[in-house]
């Protein structure tokens, strides 16, 4: 049984920041965290989940290494080989498509960074079967709960204009269309008659036909309906272009979002290096706020893909017992009934297995050690990113009991400058988006969440070698949390520290996989190493 492809049937409010005096001693340190965690513990125990005795040793090893160095390597990555990777999706060497084969109307899925995904593959279709796209739809989900439509989210002129050499883009289709019943007429394409990540000759032999016929086709869904290999050069090009250079927030987002870095860096007058593709003309703001002249605080930016849908949907248990599986059942009544009914007729790995194969979401509680594990010190300012997290403020209690420095968009920016995204999360991802994306470094939790996804990616395109990234090998680290009750914590820092040190080599894109996430390959970038 090919049980890995079940994960892919679908694709805080928390204390504010506080200070740290650094007169107190190791020990009275530790004393109070260690007092913390038991005031916790007797508030509700399943709060530490399987990990209290790890929590206290990693509170005392924070608190002995206050006046340590951190490793030299946490904020870095392997500058030599990751500098020599240079941009270069902007270059083309082809004519604008015409577009006469008919009109591509798309409504893509999912959340905000699955849309991203949708759209760029979207306008390689459009170039491949030499048809219009029209400006793409959103369509809108019940675990999402957004209305946003493309133009709330990206700068729809900007996208027309920029991809204009390469594909005809529309507003909409033309009226003798718009009167048109799609579903009668067989010009409606879901996801169901398109294989996940389809060649370009599926399109090519059973969209075409439609196109010529009709003069429309409309996608509905398109969730990684096109795929990475192989595909030719030019437009693998097209879709790293569309992605770097075409999308780019509208201006709310964009100012926005220029505040968040500032009071994230603590400083408004030290632009980042990544901040101008990100926010815009409100890069230039930051950088002629000189009101501080202190250097700007660097900041780790930690995405917690351990929402509710992704907790309920990897079938894994998190120690919350009886509770916490009728819970979650529920919900995949609901939001995922296919995985449901699969559950119910299949004979499925137990969630023991698949933490073993390293399928289950990091919690918070492995999360927080596995930042303490690598050297991150207790005064790091650490932002988290994401929605709301499963098992809400009690649940986080291992991250800010650790690190007090730990602040989220909902704490830094006020209500009033949130109010114009509020009640669309589409609009406020793109806030973790560009929190992480800016970040001094970055740590995912989940190697499969398409904001880390596009995060990394976005770094190490723009990044020009500077931009570290902690991609945690989940199945090297499950091995590691089985000894909970028995390691010592040397033992856990260095098998933590190994695992993560492999993930940082700088490798060129592996074939079959993401150019969105990893870009270092010939068609998105160009090697400056020369060889003599």
């Amino acid at each position: 049984m090919n049980w890995v492809m079940l994960l892919r049937l679908q694709d805080h409010g928390l204390h504010s920041e506080s200070g740290f005096s650094g007169n107190s001693s190791v020990a009275s340190v530790s004393v109070t965290i260690r007092e913390k965690w038991r005031k916790l513990g007797k508030e509700k125990k399943a709060q530490k989940g399987n990990y209290g005795r790890m929590l206290d040793l990693a509170a005392h090893a924070l608190a002995e290494g206050l006046n340590k160095p951190e490793p030299k390597d946490l904020w870095l990555e392997p500058f030599v080989p990751a500098s020599s990777w240079k941009p270069c999706a902007d270059q083309r060497s082809w004519e604008p498509n015409e577009g006469k084969n008919g009109y591509i109307l798309v409504t893509a899925n999912g959340g905000m960074n699955q849309q991203r995904v949708a759209v760029c593959n979207a306008v390689a279709v459009a170039r491949l079967l030499n048809s219009t796209l029209v400006v793409p739809k959103f369509l809108y989900s019940s675990i999402w709960r957004d209305v946003s439509q493309f133009g709330d989210i990206y700068q729809e002129e900007h996208f027309i204009n920029y991809l204009t050499p390469d594909i005809r883009i529309v507003k909409e289709l033309p009226k003798e269309l718009q009167s048109l019943d799609l579903e009668a007429i067989g010009s409606v394409v879901t996801d169901a008659d398109i294989p996940k990540e389809a060649k370009p000759s599926f399109y090519l032999k059973n969209i075409v036909p439609i196109l010529l016929k009709n003069g429309v086709v409309h996608f509905l869904g398109f969730g990684h309906r096109l795929a990475f290999d192989p595909i030719p050069f030019q437009l693998q090009r097209l879709r790293c272009r569309c992605n770097f250079y075409a999308l780019q927030f509208v201006p709310k987002i964009q100012e926005v979002g220029a505040l968040l870095l500032q009071r994230l860096r603590q400083n408004e007058g030290h632009p980042g290096p990544l901040d101008r593709y990100l926010v815009g003309s409100y890069a230039k703001r930051i950088k002629k706020d000189k009101s501080h002249s202190k250097k700007a605080s660097r900041y780790l930016a930690l995405h917690l893909r351990f929402e509710i849908d992704m907790v309920a949907h990897s079938l894994c248990e998190f120690g919350g017992g009886e509770e916490e599986r009728k819970e979650l059942e529920a919900y995949r009544e609901i939001h995922f009934p296919a995985l449901t009914v699969l559950k119910k007729t299949t004979m499925l790995p137990t969630p023991a297995e698949l933490r073993e194969e390293g399928l289950c979401p990091l919690t918070p509680e492995e999360a927080v050690l596995m930042l303490a594990a690598l050297g991150f010190n207790r005064k790091t300012r650490i932002f988290v990113a994401g929605s709301q997290i499963y098992g809400g403020r009690s649940r986080m209690n291992a991250l800010t009991s650790l690190y007090p420095k730990l602040v989220t968009k909902e704490n830094l920016l006020t209500p009033t400058e949130l109010e114009p995204l509020m009640n669309f999360s589409s609009q406020l991802a793109a806030l973790d988006f560009i929190g992480c994306t800016a970040a001094d470094a970055f740590s995912m939790t989940d190697s499969g969440s398409q904001l880390s996804s596009l995060v990394s990616g976005y770094r190490i395109y723009y990044g020009g070698g500077r931009m570290p990234t902690i991609r945690p090998n989940k199945r090297r680290l499950a091995s590691i949390f089985m000894k909970n009750s028995t390691i010592e914590w040397r033992v856990f820092e260095q098998r933590i520290r190994k695992a993560v040190r492999q993930t940082k080599h700088v490798q060129p894109r592996p074939k079959a996989r993401s150019m969105y996430r990893y870009p270092r390959c010939d068609e998105c970038m160009c090697n400056m190493t020369i060889t003599t």
